[in-house]
């Protein structure tokens, strides 16, 4: 089993930033491909960004391309999510997850977290 447990999601203004972090517990957190996914109100959760075990290859949703970075430091057992030039259309439900590859599709994932608010206003 892996817990994972996001934090650092709030209210922010267009233009703004945020940094997710979500810390992993229990298996070993090397041993996973990480990813971010966000459901916003009213719609499907989608696929945000993914990250390789090692960290060394990286894959960000074309809606996020160029404003939003993963990375990851196996020694903290933790997975972010540096959020750039935010928009009102990035207001969702952000959650972390792990997976034995790194993939856009949720059925991939076996670990979730609880999620993280993340609210752009205008």
């Amino acid at each position: 089993q892996v817990q994972l447990v996001e934090s650092g999601g709030g209210l922010v203004q267009a233009g703004g930033s945020l940094r997710l972090s979500c810390a992993a517990s229990g298996r070993t957190f090397s041993n996973y491909a990480m990813g971010w996914f966000r459901q916003a109100p009213g719609k499907e959760r989608e696929f945000v960004a993914v990250i390789r075990r090692s960290g060394g290859s990286t894959y960000d949703a074309a809606s996020v391309k160029g404003r939003f970075t993963i990375s990851r430091d196996n020694a903290k057992n933790t997975v972010y999510l540096q959020m750039n030039s935010l928009k009102p259309e990035d207001t969702a439900v952000y959650y972390c997850a792990a997976g034995n590859l790194a993939t856009t599709r949720q059925s991939d994932y076996a670990y979730w977290g609880q999620g993280t608010q993340v609210t752009v206003s205008s």
